[in-house]
């Protein structure tokens, strides 16, 4: 949430803000701006809605500049409005701010500066930093920062630049990120990669606790002592074409396209040609896997979704026991961790606080820190002791959906390797589960193939206020990401449930036209999932199964089946998830939502 862009050189560095926060858009935002240094002054403009409201508002003024900031806002402290939008200024809007997180003791600092006769013009917090930062700033513009930023408390990425000092940019990171890009005479500040790379691929990635000092020659890094880091440069490698739609109508339905490729790509790197699994040089012996007596999973929305069949995967295949948990409860309960505990942490971006913040706490307690992230060097990878990339590549819809997939893969990946390092599975065992997951790239593309029977289903129930999902054992943690990806773009208020639950006070609900998704593709409790179908159906709901390909006894219980290819039941969740994402989105579609930013959401969560 939130995207910060900044820019400092030789350039006109308007058309590098829009471009820059062009591609920060898949993050979330209500309101967009940029401060400029003019030979006029400070310029700044900003407009509630979409970067398009920028764009038209400024295109007929005269903003020549050589150094800037720009921000697209997702909204904490203050309504989304022209006022609260970004950037922020002081009393003369000599100093302007840009900042993502929340600053939580802005209220006290906003009582000082009143005290002072500080008039504030918004309701954000971010203000305060603006004014702080004038109360400090005597030339200086290095020290005010800090010197502010030494009274702030929270979570916050945080740019500033000035009218008196025009060829320095000053930006700090505390828990929300941060990267800079390195150009020849210019230099470039952001939130994340896709910002920058129609500039540069020499990419900077900025620690936690750390001030960046820039000018257009030169970029100094100080860690929380003032003193100078020496940071290697990052070279990005992936394609910016990755980040556009490829004649596809939206990022998401590009996104669920690319499962198979993704699936593919995850798998097939950790495997040798016997269906040896490299975990990406991750060092997981017998006797370290003696000396864990306990895994905790943790992550937030769809990442602990995939996190709860990481908890069955490596139970089921290496006997440990797994606790998985929402990571945004997780540390305030004080969880029982210490040296024995296995801590993996599920994230796409790999920067989203709660996450963040347990793996830290986990980390304090002397826990093992595991990642399995999508994003190279982000903050939860760095963090870790070992990490498992996602290949899913950039996953630009809020919505999440290669990204799960993929992460379902890791964990079975994880899982088998530690089955089969502690003697709880064979090679020849964990081989053939492996040769199976090798089938999945194609057997999701033959899911995809049926896309229009899904797509007619959805037109014809996206009216549906009344949606419920519901399955047994594994099937119940799809129907979680099933239900979550409804609300997420469609905003349809549906819920998910196990199905042995109807009777304890669910059923109550359903009545005459109530949509069902019956996930029915385990086969030890297909016999009883059956029955729970039969419960609904004759309290008039419409159903609708998922089952695998050959389970045709469902047809008789249900109005419309939709099938699977036939695959393990440990595995199904790959496969049975692909009809739902495409089912949200063709809701979506059909009820004018904008699906690839939702209202209310932000692709990458970095506040609590």
């Amino acid at each position: 949430m939130c995207g910060i862009v900044g820019y400092i050189g030789n350039n006109e560095s308007v058309p590098v803000l829009l471009e820059g926060l062009s591609k920060l858009e898949y993050r979330g935002y209500d309101s967009a701006g940029i401060a400029v240094m003019t030979n006029e002054g400070m310029k700044v403009r900003k407009f509630k809605g979409r970067l398009k409201n920028l764009e038209e508002g400024i295109k007929h003024e005269n903003m020549v500049s050589s150094i800037g900031i720009g921000h697209t806002r997702w909204a904490t402290h203050g309504e989304p409005s022209d006022v609260n939008a970004h950037p922020h200024t002081n009393i003369n809007a000599s100093i302007a701010v840009i900042h993502n997180g929340i600053i939580e003791n802005y209220m006290e600092i906003k009582e000082y500066l009143i005290e002072k006769g500080i008039e504030f013009k918004s309701e954000t917090d971010t203000e305060v930093i603006a004014h702080l930062v004038d109360e400090y700033y005597e030339g200086n513009l290095l020290e005010a920062v800090n010197k502010a930023v030494d009274r702030m408390e929270g979570a916050y990425a945080i740019a500033v630049i000035a009218k008196d000092s025009p060829d320095e940019m000053v930006a700090v990171r505390k828990d929300s990120p941060l990267i800079v890009g390195l150009g020849e005479g210019e230099n470039f500040i952001a939130s994340d990669i896709p910002a920058l790379l129609k500039y540069t691929r020499d990419v900077l990635l900025i620690e936690n606790e750390e001030t960046v000092h820039l000018t257009k020659d030169k970029v100094v890094i100080y860690d929380d002592l003032g003193r100078e880091v020496n940071r290697d440069i990052f070279k990005v490698t992936w394609d910016v074409e990755a980040a556009e739609k490829d004649g596809y109508e939206h990022f998401t339905i590009k996104e669920i396209h690319e499962q198979p490729k993704g699936v593919k790509e995850t798998l097939l790197r950790r495997l040798d040609k016997d269906n040896n699994i490299n975990l990406d040089g991750i060092k997981l012996t017998k006797e370290d896997l003696d000396g864990i007596n306990k895994v905790y999973i943790v992550a937030c929305g769809t990442a602990y979704h995939a996190g709860l069949i990481g908890k069955y995967a490596i139970e089921k295949f290496a006997n440990i026991p797994v606790e998985a948990d929402i990571a945004s409860e997780f540390r305030y309960r004080d969880p029982f961790i210490d040296e024995h505990t296995l801590f993996i942490a599920v994230s796409q971006s790999g920067e989203t606080l709660d996450t963040l913040a347990s793996l830290r706490e986990a980390k304090r307690k002397g826990a093992r820190i595991m990642s399995v992230v999508n994003v190279v060097g982000s903050s939860v990878a760095r963090e870790s002791d070992d990490v498992f990339y996602t290949w899913a590549g950039i996953e630009i819809g809020v919505a999440s959906t290669k990204a799960y997939t993929t992460q379902l893969v890791a964990m079975y990946l994880i899982a088998l390797r530690m089955a089969e390092e502690s003697g709880k599975m064979t090679h020849e065992e964990v081989s053939k589960v492996i040769e199976e997951l090798k089938t999945f790239p194609e057997k999701l593309e033959k899911i995809l193939e049926n896309k229009d029977f899904i797509q007619k289903f959805a037109d014809s129930q996206f009216n549906n206020e009344r949606i419920v999902f519901m399955g047994r054992g594994l099937d119940v943690s799809v129907a979680h990401e099933s239900s979550l990806k409804l609300k997420e773009i469609s905003y349809i208020n549906s819920f998910s449930i196990a199905a042995g639950e109807l009777k304890h006070g669910t059923i109550a609900l359903i009545e005459e036209g109530t949509l069902i998704l019956a996930l029915a593709t385990q086969q030890k409790l297909f016999d009883k999932m059956l029955s729970n179908i039969k419960e609904v159906k004759a309290r008039g709901a419409h159903v609708v199964s998922i089952a695998k390909e050959g389970d045709t006894a469902v047809e008789k219980v249900s109005d419309e089946v939709i099938y699977i290819p036939e695959t393990m039941d440990e595995l199904t969740p790959i496969l049975s998830v692909v009809p739902m994402q495409l089912f949200a989105y063709y809701v979506s579609l059909a009820r004018g939502n904008d699906v690839d930013k939702p209202r209310n959401l932000a692709k990458s969560v970095t506040v609590e």
